[in-house]
């Protein structure tokens, strides 16, 4: 997640992208919580849970091994989107679906910020 946080810094589109977003998102892998506290689009702090007193929005719920996949320069089918991995049973959406849906490019950029890491590890080897 720190990856995640890092990378956000340094791409100002996603800060335009997000800058009404300022909401509180969970990330769920492998059963460790993981709490994006969003501030106009830049994550504010991440809170490790578990937490019965964190509050969010919408959640996106996975194993390690699927989100390793996800964030391959090249994934497999299936692994290529949030929703594909919903289709294909390893992943699920939690919360506030509209609200997910709203910010969808937003999001969905932030969470695939380690591809973008990945590719350029991949292609000094």
């Amino acid at each position: 997640m720190r990856q995640i946080e890092t990378r956000l810094d340094g791409a100002p589109h996603l800060h335009r992208l997000g800058a009404l977003f300022s909401e509180t998102v969970l990330i769920k892998i492998d059963g460790l919580e993981y709490y994006l506290v969003f501030d106009k689009g830049r994550i504010d702090r991440v809170v490790e849970g578990p937490s019965k007193k964190t509050p969010y929005r919408f959640g996106f719920v996975t194993d390690g091994e699927a989100l390793r996949e996800f964030w391959r320069a090249t994934p497999k089918p299936g692994f290529h989107d949030i929703f594909a991995m919903v289709k294909i049973g390893r992943a699920e959406i939690v919360g506030d679906m509209l609200l997910l849906v709203k910010n969808l490019r937003f999001f969905k950029e932030v969470l695939a910020l380690p591809r973008d890491a990945r590719t350029t590890q991949e292609a000094r080897a």
